[in-house]
């Protein structure tokens, strides 16, 4: 891996690939309240089981979680459209489709990509749900409402106090590891997203909508953690249904029992990209 030398996003991204390589690419996108550096076990673990990869930014983003926490203001304001295609300028600039993984709100960004035939497949794991998704339930209300308590902070940028990461992320592991990983990860994010999400029902043309009917798209895996507060199984089966009903390109589904909102970060990472690997793997990816 190179050194970052460069705040832009693009041409870090580039900076970051190996030049001519033949291998397939990954690209990792975040969700709400982490940072670009949250993949790096996974970068890592993929680029071992030879592929590139490589993960991007929000706009907004500083280059650490720690410098990001320092200028929050910079990520506040945006919504799932700026970011999705803040995030496909960065893809498109690549030298070759990649395969993208997401997680929480990158998981349904994520969606949004493949739908745009921008990657050749996706993994979202514990993804938002997209429009047309009617269940929602208080676990998952409960854990945006530390944003949508208050209709400012729609053009605010909200961090999230221990106890409501505590909640939303880290309610499957020790209370150890919930501080550690606290400490490490949380940072601010824009607000606007959760309201977006939690208008979508009534709005026919809802920024969190994302092209279920495409027949052509790569392969699509949906993963959830059994234990989420923040993007329950019901959710997640119901974007499966969703696109099942609407599309015959594959889209495919796993559990992970005893898992929380933090599966891609906490200290049972490996069991995901292990499972993740061998999915793309069997689809000649």
């Amino acid at each position: 891996m190179h050194e970052d030398n460069t705040a832009d996003p693009i041409a870090r991204s580039l900076q970051m690939l190996p030049k001519n390589s033949t291998r397939s690419l990954i690209v990792f996108v975040h969700g709400l309240w982490l940072h670009a550096e949250s993949w790096n076990n996974w970068i890592e673990f993929f680029y071992e089981n030879g592929y590139d990869a490589i993960a991007v930014s929000w706009p907004g983003d500083s280059k650490t979680t720690e410098a990001t926490r320092k200028n929050a203001a910079a990520v506040a304001g945006y919504g799932v459209t700026e970011i999705a295609d803040y995030i496909a300028g960065q893809i498109e600039a690549l030298d070759r489709k990649p395969i993208l993984i997401g997680h929480s709100f990158g998981g349904l960004l994520v969606q949004n990509l493949l739908g745009r035939d921008l990657a050749t497949a996706a993994i979202a794991i514990d993804p938002a749900a997209p429009r047309g998704v009617p269940d929602l339930p208080l676990s998952a209300l409960k854990s945006a409402f530390p944003v949508l308590s208050n209709p400012c902070n729609f053009w605010h940028a909200v961090s999230l106090t221990e106890q409501q990461f505590r909640f939303g992320f880290t309610n499957a592991v020790s209370e150890q590891e919930a501080r550690e990983l606290y400490a490490k990860y949380a940072m601010p994010a824009p607000g606007r997203p959760l309201f977006q999400a939690a208008s979508a029902t009534l709005n026919p043309n809802s920024a969190t909508r994302v092209n279920v009917t495409n027949a052509t798209r790569g392969p699509l895996l949906l993963i959830a953690g059994a234990k989420d507060n923040t993007a329950p199984t019901v959710m997640v089966r119901s974007t499966l249904k969703l696109y099942r009903k609407k599309s015959k390109a594959i889209t495919e589904f796993q559990e992970f029992a005893n898992r929380g909102h933090s599966l891609t970060i906490d200290s049972g990472w490996r069991e995901l990209a292990e499972y993740s690997l061998d999915w793309l793997q069997s689809k000649h990816l």
